[in-house]
C-alpha cells in the first residue's frame, strides 16, 4: 500500500497545483482519498474484500472477482452456476469456479449483469479525448448526479476546491451512503448543494445546461432511458465537461458491463500477493482513485479551456494505478 499511497499523492500533488491555479489551496493526504468510515462487519483485506461481498475466486486456469453486494446478483447466481436455489452462493461459486475457465465464467456473468471480473484484465485508462473549448466567465458549476464513492468523491474535491457544486439526491433510486455511513456521507457530500430530485425530471435539463461540469454513475443505455445520452447532451451543452463514472468504460461492449470497486480493483490488477496467490489489498480501491482522477481531470480542463467527456471507468484507472506502482 506504500507504492499506492505514493502514487496517490503524486496525483494529489496535481490536483492542489490546478486548485492553487484557481485560487484555492488544498491539503490532502492519501488517507483521505483512500480510507472511508469504517462500518461494521469491515475485516482485513484478503481473499474476500473489506466489505466482505466481494471474494476471489480460482478458475481452472486463473483467477475472478465476483461480487454479490446486491441482493439481484446473490439472486443470479443459480443461474449462472446451476446450483439449486437453497444453496449457500458462495459456496457454489467456489466449488463451480474450479470447473470452469475464466472466460467461460465471465462472458456468462456478463450476461447476467452480474458483477465479476477476471484479474488484470483491464487496460490503463486512456487520457481524454476534448471535443471542444470552454471559456469561463464565472465561478464554475458542477452538478452531481452520481452515487456510491467515485463520482461523489469526484464532486466533494471539487467543491472543496473552490466550484459551486450540487448534488441531486435521487429519489427514484436512493444513494444508500447517507443511510449507511452519514460521516462518510458528509465527508463526500458536505460541501455540495443538495437538491432532491428524479434523474428524468424536466426541470433537470435546466440544471445541466446551466453547468460546467456533469458527473453521473450510470451506464449509456440506463442514463439515456432518463434523457442524458450523450447525442443530446452534447446539443443541449456543447461546453460540457461530463465525468461518466463506469465500471469498464462508457463506449463498446465494456459499457453495458456492472462493475463495483473491489472487482474493478481486481480488473486492474491492482491486487497484492502474487498471481498464484492474489488477495485484494485495500477497500473497493478503484472507487476512491477514479474519484480522484476525475477531478484532477476535470480542474485541469477547467483551467486549460477544454471541454469534453471524461471516461472514468473503474477498471482501467485501477490498471492505470496497477502500472504505476510496478504491480502490472
Amino acid at each position: 500500500m506504500s507504492q499506492l499511497a505514493d502514487a496517490v499523492a503524486d496525483t494529489l500533488d496535481r490536483l492542489s497545483k490546478a486548485a492553487s491555479a484557481m485560487g484555492r489551496t488544498l491539503t490532502l493526504s492519501p488517507d483521505d482519498i483512500l480510507l472511508r468510515e469504517p462500518l461494521h462487519g469491515f475485516g482485513a483485506p484478503g481473499l474476500w474484500s473489506t466489505n466482505r461481498t466481494c471474494r476471489l475466486v480460482k478458475t481452472r486456469d486463473g483467477w475472478i472477482a465476483v461480487n454479490l453486494a446486491r441482493e439481484e446478483d446473490r439472486d443470479s447466481v443459480p443461474a449462472w452456476t446451476g446450483c439449486a436455489l437453497d444453496a449457500d452462493p458462495w459456496d457454489v461459486v467456489v466449488e463451480y469456479g474450479r470447473t470452469q475457465t475464466a472466460q467461460e465464467l465471465l462472458a456468462c456473468a456478463i450476461a447476467l449483469h452480474l458483477p465479476v471480473a477476471i484479474a488484470g484484465e483491464a487496460k490503463p485508462a486512456e487520457p481524454p479525448i476534448w471535443t471542444g473549448a470552454l471559456r469561463r466567465t464565472r465561478r464554475p458549476k458542477a452538478l452531481d448526479l452520481s452515487a456510491l464513492w467515485a463520482g461523489p468523491l469526484c464532486g466533494g474535491l471539487l467543491a472543496k476546491a473552490g466550484l459551486d457544486v450540487t448534488r441531486i439526491d435521487n429519489t427514484t433510486r436512493p444513494d444508500p451512503t447517507a443511510r449507511v455511513a452519514p460521516r462518510f456521507d458528509a465527508w463526500l457530500n458536505g460541501d455540495k448543494h443538495r437538491c432532491e430530485m428524479a434523474l428524468d425530471d424536466p426541470r433537470l435539463t435546466d440544471l445541466i445546461a446551466d453547468a460546467d461540469v456533469l458527473i453521473t454513475s450510470g451506464r449509456p443505455h440506463a442514463l439515456a432511458r432518463k434523457g442524458l445520452s450523450e447525442a443530446r447532451l452534447a446539443t443541449l451543452h456543447p461546453g460540457l465537461i461530463w465525468v461518466a463514472v463506469t465500471a469498464h468504460g462508457w463506449r463498446g461492449d465494456d459499457a453495458l458491463r456492472v462493475g463495483f470497486g473491489d472487482d474493478a480493483a481486481a480488473a486492474g490488477g491492482l491486487l497484492a500477493g502474487t498471481r498464484e496467490a492474489p488477495m485484494f489489498m485495500g477497500d473497493a480501491l478503484a472507487d476512491p482513485l477514479t474519484g480522484l482522477e476525475a477531478a484532477t481531470g476535470v480542474i485541469e480542463a477547467l483551467i486549460e479551456g477544454k471541454c469534453g467527456l471524461i471516461d472514468a471507468a473503474l477498471a482501467p484507472t485501477a490498471a492505470t494505478y496497477a502500472k504505476r506502482t510496478g504491480l502490472r
